[in-house]
């Protein structure tokens, strides 16, 4: 059975819904992609200093599904940010075949200064929203994105 598209084609100004949403993160990821220039950091290297900022050890393969880059793109990222004493890489004490990755303290505190121009920026990128719009869209997205993606099984 297949089901209507959420968003109707054919409306004046209605687009497919991965249109939608693809403008929707690029325009959030140059307000992001503006603030971090001449910082050294790329957005994909913020979204792995974002999820280590934590404190706790990320296994590569949970860091490249967070920052949703392949495995070898991810290598190259985390290489650039030990490179810059950002990030360490250390072997898990419960499991030694596995390797965790963690902030350094530099890494941190860098966290800790951008993290608020970053959520400026990412503020920015919605402003023109209603503020109850904006609180909405955000739940909903977080919703989506918490669900578990297709494997591509069927």
């Amino acid at each position: 059975m297949v089901s209507a598209p959420l968003v109707p084609r054919g409306a004046s100004t209605a687009q497919p819904l991965n249109t939608l949403l693809a403008r929707a993160t690029h325009r959030v990821a140059r307000h992001v992609e503006s603030t971090l220039a001449g910082t050294g950091i790329s957005l994909e290297q913020w979204r792995v200093l974002d999820l280590l900022a934590g404190g706790e050890g990320h296994s590569m393969s949970e860091i490249a599904e967070h920052a949703m880059v392949p495995a070898p793109t991810l290598t190259k990222i985390v290489d650039r940010l030990v490179d810059n004493a950002l990030v360490h890489r250390r072997v898990d004490a419960r499991d030694r075949r596995r390797v965790l990755v963690f902030t350094t303290d530099h890494g941190a505190d860098l966290h800790t200064r951008l993290a608020p121009q970053v959520g400026k920026a990412e503020n920015d990128a919605m402003s023109e929203l209603e503020p109850d719009d904006a609180a909405q869209l955000i739940e909903l997205l977080t919703s989506v994105a918490a669900r578990p993606a297709p494997t591509g099984d069927g």
